[in-house]
């Protein structure tokens, strides 16, 4: 059983940077695939970035490339969210989920993530 806690989320202004941090523990962190997800009122939850269980794989949403970074730490089991030149349409709560996966590859079908942690609220004004 993988359990995960996201913090780092906040109120930032247009243009800003935040950085959120996702901790796993119950697991060997470097077999799961990890992505960050989002869901902003209204809205159906959209993945926003994705990592493979080496790091060495990823995958970001059209609306946040060239924005955001994904990045893992695996000996501190740690995925994080670099996120600059955030934008009011960023606004959402963001979740971290994990999936075990056999072969070192992102995993993009959302339903297949087993593991989802509690979500961090971003909150971008304009």
């Amino acid at each position: 059983q993988v359990q995960l806690g996201e913090s780092g989320g906040g109120l930032v202004q247009a243009g800003g940077s935040l950085r959120l941090s996702c901790a796993a523990s119950g697991g060997t962190f470097s077999s799961y695939a990890m992505g960050w997800f989002r869901q902003a009122p209204g809205s159906e939850r959209e993945f926003v970035a994705l990592i493979s269980g080496s790091g060495g794989n990823t995958d970001y949403a059209d609306s946040v490339k060239g924005r955001f970074t994904i990045s893992r730490d695996n000996a501190k089991n740690t995925v994080y969210l670099e996120m600059n030149s955030l934008r009011p349409e960023d606004t959402a709560v963001y979740y971290c989920a994990a999936v075990w996966s056999l072969v070192d590859t992102i995993v993009v079908e959302t339903t297949l993530y087993d593991y989802w942690g509690q979500g961090t609220q971003v909150t971008v004004s304009s």
